[in-house]
């Protein structure tokens, strides 16, 4: 399988990796190598592009196995590869003092949704909007059924989300749980024994009278490239927005979670089986390759599904496709 998977990356490098003009004559940065580094992590980190790790193995003979580069060693980065410094350079003092690369990582703004296999408990409600209005956003005036009766007080902030529908797996049609998405939050101002004034601090999307209310948790943060430690299959099963096609950037919801061993920042590839044409098969040929079509990263896990951001996305990638997880 690890053959196929590489025959297929290697296929995509000409559309992936282009050649920057001038690079072979620019000063590469230095960056040594840490506990958990993988060639498809540091091809993501710094190309932007975890697609170009075969080509990686393949030009540098230092390395003799793809799952296995140890902290210590040093990688030249260019804007167009990178390059394994062998042990006799690695020994010599370098001419110039090494400037430290950051590493990728991927901002999360809190607004990506999630998946849960009950109905949330939930802490009240947005009754109407001031005016009535049906559609409100940030520093527009709401009123909640939150009151002093429930130990609130002004000042108290709540996140503000939409039960969208019930979501089934696309292969089995098993129930998989109620989808969320986060419109934005409040911050109580007026309060009554049952009731209060309060003022939208925040929104993602549209807010309008029936959305739920939950205690307000700041879940922007940035998400760093982690790698695997067992290998799992799955599938795309929803979209942020229910699109059927989804693209770079995208959010989407797997049916992978703590349970099967997904964690925050692991990478996975979007594949798509190959059917086979069996109008000249004259001996046995399938499976035929999987076909690569863009990859994710973890950003929220529950226990049996997670939400993940598309990072990378050469062919449309609709909802139902396999996603796979390869160890370290």
């Amino acid at each position: 399988m690890k053959k196929i998977v590489f025959a297929v990356f290697m296929s995509l490098l000409p559309l992936l990796v282009p050649l920057a003009a001038g690079a072979q004559s620019e000063k590469p940065t230095i960056y040594v190598v840490k506990k958990g580094d993988t060639l498809w992590g540091l091809s993501d980190r710094f190309l932007k592009d975890p697609f170009y790790w075969p080509n990686l193995w393949e030009r540098n003979q230092v390395i003799t196995n793809p799952h296995l580069i140890y902290p210590g060693q040093r990688v030249r980065i260019y804007p167009d590869r990178l390059e394994f410094i062998d042990s006799v350079t690695a020994t010599a003092k370098p001419a110039t003092p090494e400037k430290v690369v950051a590493e990728r990582i991927f901002t999360v703004s809190g607004s990506e949704g999630f998946l849960l296999e009950t109905d949330l408990d939930s802490a009240g409600t947005i009754l109407q909007a001031d005016h009535n209005r049906l559609v409100v956003g940030q520093e527009d005036t709401v009123y909640t059924d939150i009151g002093t009766e429930r130990g609130a007080r002004s000042g108290d902030k709540f996140s503000i989300l939409k039960r969208v529908k019930k979501i089934y797996h696309p292969e089995s049609g098993d129930f998989i749980g109620y989808k969320f998405l986060p419109l934005g939050s409040l911050e109580l101002m007026d309060l009554e024994a049952k009731s209060s004034r309060a003022i939208i601090t925040n929104s993602y999307l549209e807010i309008s009278p029936g959305a739920t209310l939950i205690p307000y948790r700041d879940k922007r943060r940035e998400v760093a490239l982690k790698a695997a430690n067992k290998a799992l299959d799955g599938y795309i099963i929803e979209s942020r927005m229910g699109n059927i096609t989804i693209g770079e950037n995208d959010v989407v919801y797997l049916d992978l979670g703590k349970t099967q061993g997904v964690q925050i920042g692991n990478m996975l590839y979007v594949v798509r089986d190959v059917p086979l044409d069996k109008t000249y098969v004259q001996r046995e040929a399938s499976p035929l390759p999987q076909q690569v079509l863009g990859a994710l990263v973890v950003v929220e896990v529950a226990d049996k599904t997670s939400t993940a951001l598309v990072v990378k996305s050469v062919e449309t990638i609709y909802l139902g496709d396999k996603v796979k997880l390869f160890k370290n």
